[in-house]
């Protein structure tokens, strides 16, 4: 039966994967082998060098592959990592980038301080404004590069907008698409030309891995980025991908279960009076509420939120939580609390902070897979004790 007549968890439980022709083990195997013994010179069975190609690697970039409905993936060792591939495969001394100012920190870090030196340019621009990203396109823009939702605001972009804008100057669309997987969202059917994932977060779910991917409607676009994975040695570790493609098999339940407890979270949040602001996507007052609709099948796992008082109010909450934990990471079961500004876009500059609406006092919450209210009752002691 053809992949694509099948549906979402059937195709993330079995695609591109079979079980092991040595053993019948259902699970695909962790390879954990540096080189492989060639049958002649010149013939191999697909894989020489781990650097190159391993075969757990492999069933991994099949499998999201298959969930995206493209190609398969490339995978790299971080999510970082990815990303830095998608900037050495695509762009050059005198290009220039368009990206949207709610994104990862360590997006701005890659492209202001890693990439700049060697003749770069970037400009950030409000993604939800086509207006602004029209303006913003040039004859020498390479890329647009935007994350809808936004981390960690949650503002949207248009991805089918941000597109047509992109290819009417020969640029192409590359879309972050970690807060919402494809679980939740489809960035090629709105007409990107790029998925870009931290593996790290939602897709393996877990807290127990670091990895990245880059997917492209495009063969030509993927082998360039095959080329870099190999070249600069990017490579995914089998250890992580095998977690990785365990993680996936629940991908679709997780990710509903993350969206009706945030959705959940979202709301008591919106209803407490210590609470002056929450942003989440499938809340009625989101500004963004109708295209959220339109290109999501849900809210996702995060909310961001602002309390009474200020930057003090909100860090005395966050040290206040006892069930949800301060970390830096998000999309696991466990509920992760986050203070961006000073944690994971602590790089961006203030100001650049301030005009994409990262005030100091926001925090950002990743809602786990615990029961709701026990969530919740945690964030109301913290409420009440750090007042």
């Amino acid at each position: 039966m053809s992949s694509t007549a099948l549906g979402f968890s059937t195709r993330a439980i079995h695609g591109g994967q079979f079980p092991d022709p040595a053993t019948g083990a259902i699970l695909t195997p962790i390879v954990q082998s540096t080189t492989y013994v060639q049958e002649a010179v010149g013939r191999h069975k697909g894989f020489t060098y781990s650097r190159s190609g391993n075969p757990t690697v492999a069933a991994l970039e099949r499998n999201l592959g298959e969930l995206e409905g493209v190609g398969p993936a490339v995978c790299f060792g971080s999510g970082m990592s990815a990303e830095t591939a998608l900037c050495l495969a695509l762009l050059k001394a005198g290009d220039h980038v368009v990206a949207s100012d709610v994104i990862y920190g360590g997006t701005v870090r890659l492209l202001d301080r890693l990439f700049a030196p060697f003749g770069v340019t970037t400009s950030y621009v409000d993604g939800s404004s086509v207006a602004e990203l029209r303006v913003a396109i040039t004859d020498q823009t390479r890329v647009v590069f935007v994350e809808s939702p936004g981390n960690p605001t949650l503002r949207l972009c248009s991805l089918q907008a941000a597109a047509e804008a992109a290819h009417e100057k020969g640029a192409l669309l590359a879309v972050d698409n970690t807060l919402m997987t494809p679980a939740l969202q489809r960035p090629f059917a709105f007409g990107a030309d790029v998925v870009v994932y931290s593996t790290t977060k939602f897709l393996e779910g877990h807290n127990a891995t670091i990895g990245g991917a880059l997917l492209a409607n495009d063969t030509g676009i993927a082998e360039r980025f095959r080329f870099v994975q190999n070249a600069a040695g990017l490579i995914q570790s089998p250890f992580d991908a095998w977690l990785t493609l365990r993680g996936i098999k629940t991908l679709e339940i997780r990710m509903a279960r993350h969206s009706a407890n945030a959705l959940q979270v979202a709301r008591f949040l919106a209803a407490h009076p210590r609470v002056t602001h929450v942003s989440y996507p499938w809340l009625e007052d989101f500004p963004q509420f109708d295209l959220a609709r339109r290109q999501q099948r849900a809210g996702g796992g995060l909310v961001a939120f602002e309390v009474e008082g200020g930057v003090e109010a909100g860090v005395r909450v966050m040290n206040a939580v006892r069930l949800c934990s301060l970390a830096e990471n998000l999309g696991a079961v466990e509920s992760l609390i986050t203070h961006p500004a000073s944690m994971t876009h602590a790089d961006v500059p203030a100001e650049q902070r301030a005009r994409a609406g990262i005030t100091d006092g926001l925090v950002r919450l990743s809602v786990g897979l615990e029961n709701p209210e026990d969530v919740i009752a945690d964030l109301a002691q913290a409420l009440e004790v750090s007042r």
